[in-house]
């Protein structure tokens, strides 16, 4: 069976080049001086939320959780899902058309769809991770990998004004493993081979090698990689995500930095079940012929200038390509849908901070631009199985220009920290029909205000309150629905939120009450072909998330102790249409994770358990199970996981059991292949670690 590429012609890069041309050029820009006051460093080297906001968690105005490479590895998560389901407000899934996990990513937060995570802003380095952020944000092909990540940032509330669109369901900053400080190189590699108590097994690699010349030049170079299978039969993957990253201080106050990356990934999905085939054997492949894959290809380069302690400027532009592919084998087996994809975004963002005195008050203005230039085509054909003969090709060619521009004013009062600002949003998008020669044309402009309070009571406690406005614009296949009669509008989110923080030495806890009204949702028509989308969905979420860690005293009969625990309840409701009052789909009204961690000399164990409660399939909220498993209710379940670890002079080894009663629990495919898919039976898993 061939597969197919079909390729846009690279559009010219003067934009990229001009970008870059004004990025390696110097700076005459004068420094000026402010007075003390108590108020973080402006400086944020390496800090993706920028100057003139808070770059610690702990005096952040709004809910927000990093999870650093430490704590990925105690962890033993394999993979990023299984490190995001540990964060308050936060479920991973695998209720996605592609029923695989090397390929997409499903994080859906505070009872928004999880799906392909549409409605979070999901980035790495800074740099939207989306391979069309406006125009198809869904990341049913998300090209990161755990083993490159330095950190895992999560801010579900108080970052809307800088970063968008899709921020509703908050902001999410993978960082990569950074450039090593101090002259001479050093790196390490890691084998990891997981074992499943059904299906097969795979093997993660991963190396990493940096170091910075005595000119101050910094180079590192990462490799993470995956093959094997998957605890369905035929659920064979294979991963290759490889990364040279460059930093170089032109002075002692501004410096040049940058990535080229390259990714690639094919992933067999075996598909949903029915119930009866799921009750013969939960981990068969119906589907052998079904896969996803793609490649991407990116690079990025920024300049840096901290010009002074109340001056700093930054300008980054990226460039990267994305192909993706999928194959769906239909119900009755007789024909394969083919969808080929292409993408090439380009972006530009620079930022300027000032601070200054004013009315008794301490300043940080930032003011701040994105331009986003997106450009690609979607493809779609059907393979009939029993000639190998391909239909016509349906193909769209698509394209959207967005500019957003920014100000917030971070402002200091004595304990007092406030942050007013609003983001503007202008997007023009157009989609060609080939074969109809026909266009679908939309502009939305959107003026997105936000507002943040926090107050320091004390050097360990933060209270704070905040209210933002989100939205997201009309995509690409959404755009040939639109009418005189409907004319799709974007859409917008309000939320709130009031919370408390406390971070000292041993303690670390945080509570957050939020309340979200999610407006104006576009949503599919349900029985009309072609798909037709309309502004009729509306959802209302109001929860809490608590948190807190401890970690005994180094004098104490349980030195060496650490125990950790968070609780998150949500209740999403549906506002109109025939379901209004009912739950929204794919989401627990209620999860938590309980965990303890001992270390003693070399060594570590870590004991966890993770908990979610049932869900909804559908906006029905169907509760009886139909047959082909399509749609009823979805059982919750707990699971408990322990691993321990070994570290010595370099070398660390790992080993783990996930699932370690080996507990029975699934999602739902709602696509065409839809039905049960099994979630992850018993797993073990052993790790060596070798750091030079």
């Amino acid at each position: 069976m061939s597969e197919l590429q079909l390729n846009v012609a690279p559009f010219k890069l003067t934009a990229l080049a001009a970008a870059v041309s004004l990025l390696m050029a110097p700076f005459a820009l004068h420094a000026q001086q402010t007075e003390d006051a108590p108020m973080e460093s402006i400086q944020v080297s390496g800090s993706w939320l920028g100057s003139g906001l808070q770059n610690s968690v702990k005096n952040f105005a709004g809910a927000r959780t990093v999870v650093n490479k430490e704590e990925i590895d105690e962890t033993g998560a394999a993979n990023i899902g299984d490190v995001l389901r540990r964060i308050p407000g936060v479920q991973s899934t695998d209720n996605s058309g592609t029923a695989g996990s090397a390929i997409s990513l499903n994080i859906g937060i505070r009872g928004l769809t999880g799906r392909y995570s549409p409605r979070s802003t999901v980035l790495l380095d800074g740099i939207p991770l989306a391979v069309a952020p406006y125009g198809q944000p869904q990341l049913s092909f998300a090209p990161v990998s755990l083993n490159n990540i330095e950190s895992i940032d999560v801010v579900r509330g108080g970052g809307a004004v800088r970063y968008g669109p899709q921020n509703v369901g908050g902001i999410i900053n993978f960082r990569s493993r950074g450039i090593p400080e101090g002259e001479g190189i050093s790196g390490d590699a890691s084998v990891r081979y997981n074992h499943f108590s059904e299906g097969d097994g795979n093997r993660q690699y991963s190396a990493f090698v940096g170091g910075t010349a005595s000119n101050g030049l910094g180079v590192a170079l990462m490799y993470s990689g995956m093959e094997g299978s998957e605890w369905r039969k035929g659920s064979d993957e294979r991963v290759n995500d490889v990364a040279l990253k460059f930093r170089y201080p032109l002075n002692n106050h501004s410096e040049v930095y940058g990535k080229v990356s390259y990714y690639d990934v094919l992933s067999r999905t075996p598909g949903g079940l029915t119930v009866a085939q799921y009750n013969a054997d939960p981990f068969q492949n119906t589907r052998p012929t079904d896969f996803w894959s793609g490649d991407r290809h990116g690079v990025d380069v920024g300049y840096l200038n901290t010009i002074s302690a109340a001056q700093e400027f930054e300008i980054k532009a990226y460039y990267n390509e994305s192909f993706r592919q999928s194959a769906l084998i239909n119900a009755a087996k007789t024909q394969i849908t083919w969808q080929p994809r292409n993408y090439e975004v380009l972006g530009i963002e620079p930022r300027y901070t000032q601070r200054f005195n004013g009315g008794g008050m301490l300043h940080d203005v930032t003011v701040g631009y994105r331009y986003l230039r997106e450009r690609g085509d979607d493809n779609n054909y059907i393979q009939t199985v029993s000639t190998g003969v391909n239909g016509a090709i349906t193909r769209f060619i698509n394209s959207t220009d967005a500019h957003a521009a920014y100000i917030d004013d971070r402002i200091a009062l004595g304990a007092w920290r406030i942050t007013p600002g609003v983001r503007y949003e202008q997007i023009s998008s157009t989609r060609n029909d080939v074969a109809a020669k026909s266009t679908f044309e939309t502009d939305n402009t959107k003026a997105l205000p936000s507002l943040n309070v926090a107050y320091l009571l004390n050097p360990a406690l933060t209270v704070f309150v905040n209210y933002t406005t989100s939205f997201g614009p009309v995509q690409n296949t959404q755009l040939n629905s639109q009418t005189p009669a409907n004319p799709l509008k974007p859409e917008l989110a309000k939320t709130a939120e009031l919370g408390a923080r406390w971070k000292s030495g041993s303690v670390s806890a945080e509570v957050t009450a939020f309340k979200l009204k999610f407006d104006n949702q576009i949503v599919q028509v349900p029985g009309i072909t072609p798909a037709t989308f309309q502004n009729i969905g509306a959802t209302k979420h109001d929860g809490i998330e608590t948190a807190a860690d401890y970690t005994f005293d180094e004098a104490s009969a349980l030195a060496g102790l650490n125990v950790y625990a968070n609780y998150t309840y949500t209740k999403a409701i549906q506002e109109s249409g025939a379901t209004a009052g009912l739950d929204v789909p794919f989401y627990s009204r209620t999860t938590d994770t309980i965990g303890a961690r001992y270390r003693v000399g070399a060594w570590t164990a870590n004991l966890s358990t993770t908990h979610q409660t049932k869900q909804y399939s559908d906006t029905a909220n169907t509760v009886t199970e139909t047959a082909n498993g399509a749609a009823g209710l979805i059982p919750g379940f707990r699971l408990l996981n322990a691993n321990v670890s070994w570290k010595q002079r370099g070398y660390e080894v790992a080993a783990g059991v996930n699932n370690i009663a080996d507990k029975r629990y699934y999602t739902r495919n709602v696509d065409g292949n839809a039905g049960r898919m099994a979630g992850a039976p018993r797993t073990g898993y052993v790790q060596l670690r070798v750091t030079y």
